[in-house]
């Protein structure tokens, strides 16, 4: 019987695009795709777009029903005859939304990792658990956060860090027990190529705020002090290329990865940027944080209006600083790099342009 990869998060915005690298690079292999029994039109429609561009993956994926917040995460009797069969987990599922209640986020984020976690000690064959976590562990730790930090008593600015947070925290207590390696992507935005994207957050939320203006010119609240903060922004294309490079190294077992620009624009470059690609003239308009997030919440119309979210607002004055060693040192040998933000950011307005309709809300 073929060896199995099993996968959480697919059809998501990473997972799509990760899942045929995997399967390519080891052609011996199929998948077990866990799968959302309301998302199956959706994923198995991803899988017909997958055969079709790549003929070698025709009957190599296979999607079961279940759900990770389940103790047995939905399998029920299927569970241990999976288990004997699975060398590699991929587990890229979660709640990845910064407005997420804390009930819903630690029965996705927490609860469901611990299940996965435990589900991968039943398997006995098990080569490596594959995590995708999130370089916003660090909550608002200000200054330098390494690859091997995590708990250095920070406080974070929602729940979705707080909960992305614990679930490392069990996947670090269960490396004993575990062959684990850790990715920790910054904020993704769409292919570095189109720039196109499932949904619109992060910048994204800042070019449509700006393009939804009808003159020539648009006003830009600008929070904190935009030339010393740093907002760090990878493309997908890039967070693929790394895991799929880094995943095939048998000597990182235990290893955390950062998968961030070591050297990202301030936020005074970037919405320079920004103007020049939007080819709006703007008015930069500082306000203190605690108004700009108030006029979002409170004032009728506002957020409806530009579609700009206040949490969004925290990752403007964001004091942390992503150390990238592990990350540049295990890709040094191959032609992966974290392309500047400002390199792509045409192919991001143009993708806004294009698709306005695109929307801004995760898959639960």
């Amino acid at each position: 019987m073929a060896s199995t990869v099993f996968f959480t998060g697919f059809p998501g915005f990473l997972g799509r695009e990760l899942l045929p690298r995997v399967l390519e690079r080891a052609p011996e292999r199929r998948a077990v795709c866990l799968i959302q029994a309301r998302y199956r039109p959706q994923a198995e429609a991803a899988v017909r777009e997958l055969e079709a561009r790549h003929p070698s993956l025709n009957g190599r994926i296979d999607l079961v029903d279940g759900d990770i917040t389940l103790p047995d995460l939905g399998l029920g009797a299927t569970r241990a005859d999976l288990a004997k069969e699975v060398v590699e987990v991929y587990h890229l599922a979660a709640v990845y939304d910064l407005a997420v209640g804390r009930d819903l986020a630690m029965k996705v984020n927490v609860e469901g990792t611990k299940n996965v976690l435990d589900f991968c000690e039943a398997c006995p064959k098990l080569e490596r658990l594959q995590y995708v976590s999130t370089c916003y562990v660090s909550g608002r730790h200000a200054g330098p956060f390494a690859e091997a930090d995590l708990q250095v008593g920070q406080r974070f600015n929602n729940f979705y860090e707080e909960t992305k947070h614990l679930a490392e925290v069990d996947v670090r207590a269960r490396m004993g027990r575990l062959p684990a390696t850790i990715y920790r992507p910054a904020i993704v935005v769409g292919d570095s190529s189109s720039g196109a994207t499932q949904k619109y957050d992060g910048p994204y939320f800042a070019i449509r705020f700006l393009l939804k203006q009808p003159s020539p010119f648009a006003v830009m609240p600008l929070v904190g002090d935009p030339s010393t903060v740093r907002l760090n922004v990878v493309p997908r294309d890039f967070v693929v290329d790394a895991i799929t490079t880094l995943s095939e190294r048998d000597d990182n077992v235990g290893t955390t990865y950062q998968l961030a620009d070591p050297a990202p624009l301030t936020v005074e470059e970037l919405i320079d940027a920004m103007e020049r690609e939007t080819g709006k003239k703007l008015l930069k308009v500082p306000l203190p944080l605690g108004l700009a997030k108030g006029a979002i919440d409170h004032v009728p119309g506002v957020e409806p209006l530009f579609e700009f979210p206040s949490h969004i607002v925290d990752y403007f004055v964001h004091p942390t600083h992503y150390l990238t060693e592990n990350a540049q040192a295990h890709l040094e040998e191959s032609d992966v790099r974290c392309p500047r933000f400002d390199t792509y950011l045409d192919r991001l307005v143009d993708f806004v342009r294009s698709n306005p309709g695109v929307a801004s809300k995760a898959m639960v």
